[in-house]
């Protein structure tokens, strides 16, 4: 049975991203840089790529940044064209395709992941749809979304991104218990939020992207306060699990947690080496120090 294609994507952008004060005061951490494009630009471009045409994104009080970056800017593209700057003005006016569409709705309280979800229903109606989250950034050649989108062709269902991480960080996760840690995707059994090292169910967990059924929708209306004492779409997920597939599979790619300081960085590094401008100059610089 063919599934239907996913057209619509939800970019939870709430929270304060307070790791990153002073930079954070005054812009959303969705806007940080990568080179040269913020994060949210890489998620979305991912988006894009993977077939979807609605980008819903949910905002908090601090980020009118995000809304303003996927509006047109009038007076920069005079500005551009009255200096004859035809290179930067094709690159402030193809952001996005025009073909795309972009919706902004307000998560009015800082309650969670989940909550945020549930915030975008209106949007999404009654249709599977992506989840991704900019923190998490993966460098390769066929995005991350369209290598789930290719599985959950095939599974139906939902979808999620896990990767290997080490026992020192998986209390920071949502973790899967999975039916064979040999195959690829993986039939999701359980999934617990930030367990405790010791009583972990794998060392696989979850990145943010999801390709998730309407579902989950009613599911996180009835979804209390979980870790953090906030609504954890990974709550959601483990009940969902339990009334039609989940699958978890291990992308290709090189993954960057940029909602770290070290890992924005270690971002910033390996696109500057790949960047078509910058790569020599910058691996030079590198081997100088």
């Amino acid at each position: 049975m063919a599934q239907p294609t996913i057209k619509k994507a939800v970019f939870p952008v709430g929270g304060l991203g307070t790791r990153f004060l002073p930079a954070t005061k005054a812009i959303a951490k969705e806007m940080l840089p990568i080179v040269d494009k913020p994060l949210i630009q890489y998620a979305v471009e991912e988006a894009v790529e993977a077939g979807c045409t609605d980008m819903v994104f949910v905002t908090g009080r601090t980020k009118k940044s995000i809304e303003d970056h996927f509006d047109t800017a009038v007076d920069l593209e005079i500005e551009l064209q009255a200096k004859q700057k035809t290179t930067l003005l094709d690159i402030a006016r193809n952001i996005i395709p025009s073909s795309v569409n972009c919706s902004f709705i307000r998560q009015s309280h800082p309650l969670g992941l989940g909550h945020a979800i549930l915030c975008a229903r209106p949007i999404v109606g009654d249709e599977p749809f992506a989840v991704l989250l900019p923190d998490d950034m993966v460098d390769h050649k066929t995005g991350c979304l369209q290598q789930i989108v290719d599985v959950q062709r095939q599974t139906g269902g939902s979808t999620i991104a896990v990767d290997e991480i080490s026992a020192d960080n998986i209390t920071a996760y949502g973790v899967v218990s999975v039916d064979n840690t040999e195959s690829n995707p993986m039939r999701v059994r359980h999934i617990v939020e930030k367990p405790p090292r010791t009583t972990a169910p794998s060392n696989l967990a979850v990145i943010g992207r999801y390709i998730l059924q309407p579902k989950i929708f009613p599911i996180l209306e009835k979804t209390g306060r979980g870790a953090g004492d906030e609504i954890q779409l990974t709550d959601a997920i483990a009940v969902l699990a339990q009334q039609q597939q989940v699958h978890a599979f291990r992308f290709d790619g090189i993954r960057y947690d940029c909602g770290s300081k070290l890992g924005l960085l270690k971002a910033t590094v390996g696109y500057a080496m790949k960047h078509p401008e910058l790569a020599d100059e910058f691996r030079k610089y590198l081997n100088s120090l």
